[in-house]
């Protein structure tokens, strides 16, 4: 994880929750919010790299509490670090196999 100080972790938590709302309003079915596809898509990529960049949960603790999109990609990031370092660990073949897969 790369190290942030206050301000940087201040303005991606404002990105974040914008990013966050649009998403929740959409899931939601919000009568006053347009979907768009493309800018979903966007917002989802936006929140995807700025929960990269930090430990989500510790980083925003308020923003995954109250957001569902927020906490459910939260959620899977943690997830799929999980599996990695399983994977790697404990799963060498396997490593190995997907490794020439995507080659």
């Amino acid at each position: 994880m790369t190290t942030l100080n206050r301000n940087d972790l201040s303005t991606l938590e404002a990105t974040a929750t914008k990013a966050a709302a649009y998403l929740d309003a959409c899931d939601s079915g919000a009568q006053y919010v347009r979907l768009d596809p493309k800018y979903y898509q966007a917002c989802a990529h936006l929140l995807m790299a700025v929960f990269n960049l930090t430990n989500a949960s510790a980083s925003f603790p308020e923003l995954v509490k109250n957001s569902a999109a927020a906490r459910e990609l939260a959620e899977s990031l943690e997830i799929e670090r999980r599996i990695e370092i399983s994977r790697l660990g404990y799963y060498p073949q396997l490593e190995l196999a997907l490794s020439r897969a995507s080659a």
